[in-house]
């Protein structure tokens, strides 16, 4: 029964699912034209948008970002990873809490936009991670 209460208590702070996949290419419009061209993506100046129902509320939906950045781009520093996951997380602000008790590098403040809020960590290779709470 507690394990239940878990996956539907919103305020526990945890990753819920993945947000966006970036990485980086010499040619982002080229890669961006070729997904479209051989495996259907609906393409914007952005990336491509994925979107599906969530398992414990059929009625919201999730999406998930799918971009390509110019090698070389400063949004994945101090990464030097060729690619950057987003997850989704709710309650981004306790995460953080949890986050600093546990020593974690934070590299920004949580930021607020239209579409919910952001902040960036390094995991334990050095990977920078992406944490965002749909709004």
């Amino acid at each position: 029964m507690e394990d239940q209460k878990n996956e539907t208590d919103n305020s526990i702070p945890k990753v819920t699912g993945i947000g966006g996949i970036f990485f980086f290419t010499e040619n982002p419009k080229e890669t961006r034209d070729w997904y479209a061209a051989n495996l259907g993506f609906d393409v914007n100046d952005w990336g491509s948008t994925f979107e599906a129902r969530n398992i414990n509320n059929p009625d919201a939906i999730d999406s998930l970002q799918w971009s390509p950045f110019k090698k070389g781009d400063e949004y994945f520093a101090p990464s030097k990873k060729d690619f950057m996951i987003n997850y989704s997380v709710q309650n981004i602000e306790g995460l953080v809490e949890q986050l600093k008790k546990n020593n974690v590098t934070i590299l920004d403040t949580i930021e607020t936009f239209d579409y919910g809020k952001f902040v960036h960590i390094l995991d334990a290779d050095g990977n920078k991670i992406e944490l965002w709470e749909p709004t």
